[in-house]
């Protein structure tokens, strides 16, 4: 079978979980014997290029920035996804039909190339929802329910949805949510996140040399520093730590909230620091300690990060925040894998993290994690039930 995967990011350039999901994705199917093409937007070509990485077809298309830019110029280059991507590739794709498409959202506009793709094709079409947009926006209040601009976000997202197929949302609450809001024939299912299980080994300390950690029980984060993420949790947090003496937070990515946490830094115990290569964030996670995540209190939908299978291919607790009943705390508390509070209980969450300080009760709680990943996330089990 041909598989064409449609995403906004990909490696090796990319920085983003969702990208790396994506190629392990595509490197299982090849493994299982299939032939994979993904397509993805990049503003360094002037048409199309065609490369190979890892036996995946990559077919880059030319676009204007949508990462780590404004939001107007990134709301109107991802306008313009579709129109780039069928002007770019149809020569080559009319030549070259494949036999599933999976999509992956966000992004919320693709879903006109998607059309055309099955038009074309005449084939079927998977769409992996990881993020309901622009609705996360709305409960945040940055923007208004009946606005211009949502009511805009919103007809390019029910696109999106009708010309799936089938639609894998990343939870159960996110399946009961979706089938409340949205009145749509499509068959539903959860398709959990997924990784690849080898563990990266530790070259050297590296990170902690540089960032004078030795001795030091190191809180790490790795991703989106973000409105949706509510990242002055993790500051509060931070400070609440300040005298204990063991604990340090690492904290590296980028988004809207990065100024907002340079700005608030208050304390001697808490190093920021900007992106890094999916080889650099890999080292970082075999150096460190703890997995720290957050989630803003407002979501009324129920996000599972990427960023906390990474953490548990690495064998790291998790330490966590989520909005209200959000069913992710369940699962890491189930498997014992993890500690999750829900965002706003900072004395809770402080207690959590000082339990963590203790090394044979962390390491436990690693093995656990990875053990649930093994059980409920690993990508082969995503392959099968995608095909």
């Amino acid at each position: 079978m041909k598989v064409c995967i449609i995403i906004d990011d990909s490696l090796p350039s990319s920085i983003k979980v969702a990208a790396k999901m994506i190629h392990e994705l595509a490197c299982e199917l090849i493994l299982q014997g299939h032939e994979v093409s993904v397509i993805t937007p990049d503003t360094n070509v002037s048409f199309v290029s065609v490369e190979k990485l890892d036996g995946v077809t990559i077919y880059r298309f030319h676009s204007g920035e949508i990462k780590n830019v404004g939001k107007v110029k990134r709301a109107l280059n991802e306008t313009l996804l579709s129109w780039n991507a069928w002007k770019n590739t149809k020569d080559i794709l009319k030549e070259n039909p494949h036999d599933l498409i999976i999509y992956y959202s966000p992004t919320i506009f693709f879903g006109p190339f998607v059309y055309m793709l099955k038009r074309v094709w005449n084939v079927k079409s998977y769409l992996i929802l990881r993020d309901f947009f622009p609705q996360w926006t709305i409960d945040n209040k940055i923007l208004k329910k009946h606005s211009p601009i949502t009511y805009y976000f919103k007809f390019f997202e029910r696109i999106n949805y009708s010309v799936a197929d089938t639609i894998g949302v990343m939870s159960e609450k996110n399946l009961e949510w979706f089938r409340r809001y949205y009145k749509t024939d499509k068959p539903l299912e959860v398709l959990y996140n997924w990784a690849d299980l080898q563990m990266f080994e530790k070259e050297s300390d590296r990170y902690r040399k540089k960032l004078g950690l030795k001795n030091k029980v190191v809180f790490f984060y790795g991703g989106n520093l973000g409105h949706a993420q509510d990242m002055m949790n993790i500051v509060r947090l931070a400070v609440n730590m300040k005298y204990e003496k063991q604990a340090h937070f690492v904290l590296v990515g980028a988004g809207d909230e990065y100024e907002l946490i340079e700005d608030n830094i208050q304390s001697q115990n808490i190093t920021l620091l900007p992106s890094v290569n999916q080889e650099e964030f890999k080292q970082m996670l075999s150096e460190f300690d703890i997995g720290l995540f957050t989630l803003n209190k407002n979501h009324i939908t129920h996000n599972f990060p990427g960023k906390l299978l990474g953490y548990m291919v690495q064998e790291m607790p998790i330490l966590g925040s989520v909005n209200p009943d959000n069913d992710l705390k369940n699962v890491l508390e189930k498997y014992d894998a993890g500690l999750v509070t829900v965002n706003g209980e900072d004395q809770l969450f402080y207690e959590n993290a000082k339990k963590l300080l203790d090394e044979k009760f962390r390491l436990q709680m690693g093995k656990n994690a990875k053990n649930l990943l093994i059980e409920k996330f690993s990508v082969g089990s995503a392959v099968v039930q995608i095909l």
